[in-house]
């Protein structure tokens, strides 16, 4: 039988073997592009003089290569600028006119063609500046302007920056100046007198690593000053075009200013979005660094100062370069076999998709059919082997990617793939052997066992890819098992041998289990084997192999014997339950055991948040039941965030308590035209869940506002004027947009409320001028905040007085005395307090002879009626007046007094001290002082007198020549300040030193530095002041 139908296969493909493989070199493929062309950009006038154009295939045999411009081929040989250095396409000295264009590589060898990309070669230049005198500018203080660039031809685009007068006085952008990138000009919002001066555009060009500046000549700008600079609303006078195209992952820049006064504040915000517009940059640039499809839309600018506002819109449409979603590789099919590529790329527009072989265009025609980005060949030939690409374009650029088609003829050859040498198989299992030969066009495949073929049955089956399946195998199936395989390139075969083992059985099967989350559990699995091959346990959770690695802290397994593979489950996880799986193993079967885990815990995430019935203080929430994780939900609890504080709440729902069965709830207590998140959690016996996703982000609607403004106070300005300051409401208290605050005030003697209203969320003054307004006039203020939904609660009614004037009346009976010579006291009665708050008084003196514009100037802190002037000069004539002051300034003089400070005090010191030691003290005698012409009579002594042992020490007065003093028991030494005193003051100290066992002793004469003077004695808190008086 075996020869017989051998017979009839040698027949049935004779007829074909005189057919050949047509094939290249072996081992060898098409070109494949490792470097292609980039676009490039080179500056006129570079001191290089080539550009070099990259191209460099990998291919075997090496590719050759030619060039195209603008979609025509170089002739290289005919123009000498050109140069082919391997790949590379090398250009001496480039110019615009014979060198601009789109350049692309082409690359060949015996296996086909490939195009590179396309790369254009541009030239970047920046001429200079017309050399003509530009004409002055004048304009009115206070207005706005703009200064043209007008800069030179140039390519590509500019940075651009204004030089003020001199270099390198360059201008910074800032609220009021503003130089645009887009046109060069200059815009100043409001002008200032200092604008003034000359005016230069200096424009940079930057190339690849050159740069290159050019400055126009100066616009002188001359600033007509006003008396007052008008106010006006804003003016947007930079505005970004109505269309703005860009492309994804590149950046994007919208400009925009305005004139003012005062200097308007630019804002942004996208307007076509799903949520309510959110402003979100304060800039006169709008920079988006890279572009995503999200930010496709309409975005607008506000320009908004104290007098109003103005806004302008326009769209950025993004779209894309093509990308590649799917791309062709490299295939080797069998000769009269169908090819399908298939490619797909994003773009925006959508990109157009063409075919090309070896370079040329691919069309459908016969066996071949194109449809945009599917290629079909059916009964390949060999001459179908070539290199193919597939080509994606929009308007904005083309990508290629390429395949090498290699079409086979083999003869079938069992070298790569032979059927195994040795094939064990269970008994009583199954058994599939292959038979996979390297062969083209598809063999036609027979099996046999020893000398018999083998045909389909119950318990054999020979597949249609050739495969041989043997069912219910027992002892008698051992045996060689061959393959012939043979088409019209040739025949082989390859044989195997089949050896019969004992099955493996599982003798101890898992059981299911029910557990809480925590708890731990075994599931067993044991088995029997053949004992001449290794057994092996996995183990599967629902399908997938159980990680031990990364779960080590939960599962583990038995490894006291071969035949026992137990599962521990440790400290079970809800995710942990499942069915599982236990596989025993050898290299020839294998067999299972499934077993289910039941792991109760507190309920999964509810799904499906849903906000709706979105109203001002309240939504309606509803929601999907999570799993209960096999116990029963008890109740929810629904939490809210507001994004900008990152915390989520436990939100107020009506009724308060949400039990297990509900899927929905009212939330309550929210704050109007306030953005929120909400999520839900479940809860039951075991615990508490994780939450939801987050919902979708509302906003509760807009209201009234609720809340009134606080911090209401004022008063000070200018006379005639009531200001009023409060603290700006934030924005969870606005409660909705076109936010301002109106402001109640009357006379307190008045009954009629005068009202007024003041737009703008971060306004905080208001200021009315009125010359019937007398100073420090008390008013009823309220205010309260308004909406475009409304008006809110006025505040408590809170006094404020206008602006303060100066006192009008000046102290009386101002009576100044001499205290010392350089001290004086002044008394005055005091003033009544009219127009203000009384804040004291102004002390003015000055020495006669002198203006009493010159007068030296003291304020009381207080309103005491009597002060201390120090620092004036002995025995001088003093004029002295006395003003009462308030916040808005002093008022009229007092009629002046006189006073004459004292004599200077002596300055010789004592002299011809003597002392007289006892037990228990001190005499001290000293010579009388006796005063000069110049200096006040001398009244009295004073000693400072310090123990060694006393940080502090004492000071000691008396009228006489000789002082008695105290010498504590333990006193070692001690030190004596002495000096004369009077109505000018202390004269000069003398100073004694007296150890403790010096008997009597006698200072002829002793001047000592002034180690602290009478000032210092009684200005230190540290110093007791012991007055003592001794008679002798």
């Amino acid at each position: 039988m075996l020869h017989y139908s051998a017979f009839f296969l040698c027949s049935l493909l004779l007829p074909f073997a005189a057919l050949q493989s047509t094939k290249g070199p072996t081992g060898g493929y098409g070109p494949v592009f490792e470097e292609q062309p980039q676009n490039t950009l080179f500056p006129e006038g570079s001191a290089e003089e080539q550009v070099s154009l990259s191209c460099r295939a990998r291919a075997i045999p090496p590719a050759n290569y030619r060039w195209k411009l603008n979609g025509t081929d170089l002739n290289l040989a005919e123009n000498s600028s050109y140069r082919l250095i391997g790949g590379n396409l090398a250009i001496s000295n480039p110019t615009q006119s014979k060198h601009a264009g789109t350049y692309q590589c082409v690359a060949s060898n015996s296996f086909g063609t490939v195009l590179s990309n396309e790369a254009s070669l541009r030239f970047g230049y920046l001429q200079e500046f017309s050399p003509e005198e530009r004409d002055q500018v004048k304009i009115t203080e206070g207005q706005g302007i703009m200064l043209p660039c007008n800069p030179p031809q140039h390519y590509p685009g500019l940075s651009y920056r204004w030089l003020l007068n001199e270099f390198p006085n360059f201008l910074a952008n800032d609220s009021r100046h503003f130089v645009s990138q887009v046109t060069g000009n200059l815009y100043i919002a409001r002008t200032d007198v200092e604008d003034e001066g000359k005016y230069s555009c200096l424009a940079t060009s930057h190339i690849a690593f050159t740069t290159k500046s050019v400055y126009s000549t100066f616009t002188p700008l001359l600033i007509i000053p006003g008396a007052e600079p008008r106010l006006y609303a804003p003016s947007i006078k930079v505005r970004f075009p109505v269309e703005t195209y860009t492309l994804a992952k590149q950046s994007v820049t919208l400009e925009c200013f305005a004139f003012g006064n005062p200097v308007p504040r630019i804002r942004w915000r996208k307007v076509d979005t799903s949520q309510s517009p959110q402003w979100f940059a304060s800039d006169p640039v709008l920079h988006i660094p890279s572009v995503s499809f999200d930010d496709d839309g309409t975005y607008e600018c506000e320009a908004e100062n104290s007098k109003g506002r103005d806004i302008y819109q326009g769209r950025v449409i993004v779209q894309a370069q093509p990308e590649w979603l799917q791309i062709i590789s490299d295939t080797e099919a069998k000769i009269g076999s169908d090819l399908l590529w298939n490619c797909a790329a994003s773009g925006k527009p959508r990109p157009t998709i063409r075919w090309l072989r070896n370079g040329k265009p691919l069309a459908s025609q016969a066996r071949t059919e194109v449809i945009n980005g599917q290629l079909k060949i059916t009964n390949l030939h060999l001459q179908d082997s070539g290199m193919y690409q597939c080509v994606a374009g929009n308007k904005h650029g083309t990508i290629y990617t390429s395949a090498e088609l290699t079409v086979q003829a083999l003869a079938p050859d069992f070298r790569l793939s032979p059927v195994k040498p040795l094939i064990p198989a269970a008994r009583g299992g199954e058994i599939t052997i292959q038979c996979n030969p390297r062969a083209a066009p598809t063999p036609v495949i027979l099996w046999s066992k020893g000398t018999e073929l083998l045909y389909n049955n119950s318990r054999v089956t020979v597949t249609a890819n050739g495969t041989l399946i043997l069912k219910n195998i027992s002892r008698t199936d051992e045996g060689n098992y061959t393959c012939f395989a043979e088409n019209i390139m040739g025949k082989s075969n390859s044989t195997g041998i089949l050896s019969v083992r004992e099955a493996t059985r599982i003798t101890l099967a898992p059981s299911g289990s029910d557990i809480n989350q925590g708890d731990s559990v075994v599931l067993q699995c044991h088995a029997s084997h053949d004992p001449t091959m290794d057994l092996t346990f996995t183990w599967e959770l629902d399908g997938l192999p159980v990680n031990f690695e990364e779960e080590y802290e939960h599962y583990q397994r038995a490894s006291a014997d071969e035949s026992v593979g137990d599962l521990h489950i440790i400290n079970a996880k809800l995710r942990h339950a499942g069915k599982y799986t236990c596989t025993a193993q050898t290299v020839v079967d294998r067999t299972s055991a499934s077993a289910s885990l039941l792991v109760r815990g507190p309920p999964g995430p509810p799904g499906g948040v849903v906000v709706r019935d979105v109203k001002e203080t309240s939504v309606q929430l509803s929601w999907s039941r999570g799993f209960d994780n096999h116990n029963p939900i008890s109740r929810y609890k629904v939490q809210v965030m507001e994004p900008e504080t990152e915390i989520w709440k436990t939100a107020k729902t009506d009724p308060p308590t949400v039990e297990g069965n509900a899927e929905s709830a009212l939330v309550v207590g929210l704050t109007p035209w306030t953005d929120y998140l909400f999520q839900v959690v479940a809860s039951n016996i075991l615990g508490v869940g994780e939450p939801s996703v987050p919902s979708s982000l509302v906003r509760t609607k807009e209201a009234a506002p609720n809340v009134a403004p606080s911090g209401l106070n004022g008063g000070g300005g200018t006379p005639n004027e009531l200001t009023i300051n409060w603290t700006p409401l934030s924005r969870q208290y606005q409660n909705g947009d076109d936010f301002g605050y109106i402001i109640a005030f009357k006379r307190k003697t008045d009954d009629i409320w005068q009202t007024f209203r003041v737009p703008g969320v971060q306004s905080h003054q208001f200021v009315y001028r009125n010359e019937t307004i007398t100073a420090y006039t008390p008013f009823d203020v309220m205010i309260k905040a308004f909406n475009r939904k409304g008006e809110g609660p006025y505040s408590l009614e809170t006094t404020i007085y206008s602006a303060e004037d100066e006192p009008n009346i000046s102290p009386s009976k101002v009576k100044a005395t001499a205290i010392s010579s350089t001290d004086i006291e002044v008394e005055w009665n005091s003033v009544s307090p009219n127009n203000g708050v009384l804040l004291g008084y102004e002390i003015r003196y000055w020495k006669a002879g002198d203006k009493e514009a010159a007068a030296d100037r003291v304020r009381s802190p207080s309103l005491n009626t009597s002060a201390k002037v120090s620092g004036l000069k002995p025995n001088t004539l003093y004029h002295v007046t006395i003003r009462a002051y308030n916040r808005a300034g002093t008022g009229p003089p007092s009629p002046s007094a006189n006073v004459t400070t004292s004599k200077s005090p002596p300055k010789r010191p004592p002299r011809n001290i003597s002392w007289t030691l006892s037990r228990s003290s001190i005499n001290i005698k000293w010579d009388q002082v006796v005063a000069m012409k110049n200096e006040s009579p001398v009244t009295g002594y004073k000693i400072l007198y310090r123990l060694d042992s006393q940080l502090t020490p004492t000071l000691y007065a008396t009228s006489k020549t000789r002082a008695e003093l105290p010498l504590p028991e333990g006193a070692s030494h001690v030190t004596i300040q002495l000096c004369a005193t009077g109505k000018g003051g202390d004269g000069e100290p003398a100073e004694v030193h007296i150890p403790k066992d010096s008997g009597t002793s006698m200072m002829v004469e002793n001047s000592a530095p002034p180690i602290l003077t009478q000032a210092q004695v009684i200005n230190s808190a540290a110093v007791l002041l012991l007055l003592k008086c001794f008679a002798v």
